[in-house]
């Protein structure tokens, strides 16, 4: 489809499954949970329950590594109703601090885009989860350089945007964010105004998945990768 972005002075990048692989290693790390507790439940089971346990926590934990690393050991806990062994609740400790501690894996062409763009728009990162983790993050990345601005949210809600957008003096008319997730990183975005850009990845967290309805009817750009930007803003 046709998108102007002619108007467009800032843009936001999304961090996870955006600018680096984050999803892919959630994924293998609830393998190896459900691998821990197959004593008690089906692995179908086991998945079940560790999502309705981390949707029941949100609130409370927020996004990132560490408030799935408390949803685990919970969802273990009730699984066994609380026989689990201390071994196997140190091992989901372990699994939560191999996940903070995962190198950063730079997706492909991301440098490139960000090296071409820097000069000629204000380019922020504007991302969701737990502060110290993303920070530590974009440390490892090596991507700091690039970006004039680092914003971590708790959420990604219209009124998100709009008190950040505010908070920064950025018209609404010139903002364009890029991001993997139709529900965090486009509709909001689209429903205040500004300009979106989805760059799907090949993993997405059930919590973000939108109908088709949802995904059709928006005024965004959908790319399949993020050199694609470059035909469209360079």
């Amino acid at each position: 489809m046709e998108v102007d972005f002619s108007n467009i002075k800032t843009i936001a990048f999304d961090a996870d499954d955006t600018l680096w692989v984050n999803e892919t290693y959630f994924r293998e790390t609830e393998e190896k949970f459900a691998e821990l507790l197959e004593g008690y439940e089906t692995k179908n089971k086991i998945d079940q329950e560790l999502f309705k346990m981390e949707m029941k926590n949100l609130e409370l934990y927020g996004y990132g590594v560490k408030g799935f690393m408390l949803s685990m050991i919970e969802s273990a806990l009730d699984l066994s109703n609380n026989n689990i062994a201390q071994e196997k609740l140190l091992a989901i400790i372990d699994l939560g601090k191999t996940m903070i501690a995962q190198s950063v894996e730079l997706l492909d062409g991301v440098e490139e885009v960000l090296a071409k763009l820097q000069n000629q728009y204000r380019l922020i990162v504007l991302t969701k989860g737990d502060l110290l983790d993303q920070e530590r993050k974009l440390a490892k990345s090596g991507l700091s350089k690039y970006f004039h601005h680092v914003e971590v949210l708790s959420d990604k809600k219209e009124e998100n945007y709009k008190n950040l957008l505010d908070h920064l003096e950025i018209q609404t008319n010139e903002f364009l964010m890029v991001g993997n997730s139709l529900k965090s990183d486009v509709i909001p975005i689209i429903n205040i105004g500004a300009k979106a850009i989805h760059i799907p990845f090949h993993t997405t967290w059930a919590h973000e998945i939108v109908s088709n309805e949802e995904e059709q009817n928006n005024g965004h750009l959908k790319l399949s990768g993020i050199r694609e930007i470059l035909k469209y803003l360079n």
